[in-house]
């Protein structure tokens, strides 16, 4: 689909348990208009600041998330109109002001014990110097993989045994050979060349070879 209006009481619908009054309270203190979207796959959310045409602070998530990646996601955004709110242009998009403020948004929720405990475990290392996207993290990233719906005969890089062939997205099949630090070492089955991919790449598992 593509981008929709959502309502505030709607919102509930993406979020995980017990968080819904925690997030309501930023819509209530700041003039926010929130979009969904599915059509994103290099980004999960996004934050426009006001200007004079549109005067309300923008923020869009993509709607295809898990609760747990939703909000999170959602917290990342609301951290740069936090920042935004506080320094104006005067900072880095996810600079030392932006860290600090997103660590301050998820500091209430960590200390519910709102999340699960691989969630959390993977969110308090993370916190320790947040990045542009939770995609940039392979333990917070496959930590909130977890909670995807299934979908047979998937999984992530990592996840693929040694010596096993698998397809991409776009239909191309490999075998992995070496499993590295954050990449896995795979050869393309028609040419034989070698490809390193990241280790959180969702594939289709294919054979043993």
């Amino acid at each position: 689909m593509p981008k929709q209006e959502t309502s505030l009481s709607a919102l509930n619908h993406f979020l995980p348990p017990h968080t819904f009054k925690y997030v309501i309270s930023f819509f209530q203190a700041y003039p926010i208009h929130l979009t969904l979207t599915h059509e994103r796959r290099t980004v999960l959310g996004d934050y426009r600041p006001p200007v004079r045409q549109r005067p309300q602070h923008r923020i869009s998530v993509n709607a295809n998330l898990n609760p747990w990646h939703f909000l999170i996601t959602l917290l990342h955004e609301l951290a740069h109109l936090e920042t935004f709110v506080q320094y104006g242009q005067r900072h880095q998009p996810h600079g030392a002001e932006w860290k600090e403020a997103y660590r301050k948004i998820l500091q209430p929720l960590l200390r519910k014990n709102i999340f699960p405990e691989d969630i959390a475990a993977s969110l308090h290392l993370y916190l320790e110097n947040p990045s542009a996207s939770t995609c940039t993290d392979p333990g917070l990233y496959k930590a909130l993989y977890k909670y995807n719906p299934r979908k047979r005969g998937y999984r992530l890089v990592d996840d693929v045994p040694l010596n096993h062939e698998f397809e991409t997205e776009g239909g191309q099949r490999f075998i992995k050979l070496e499993k590295l630090r954050t990449r896995a070492r795979c050869r393309h089955l028609a040419t034989g060349r070698i490809y390193f991919f990241q280790g959180i790449v969702e594939v289709k598992l294919l054979k043993a070879s």
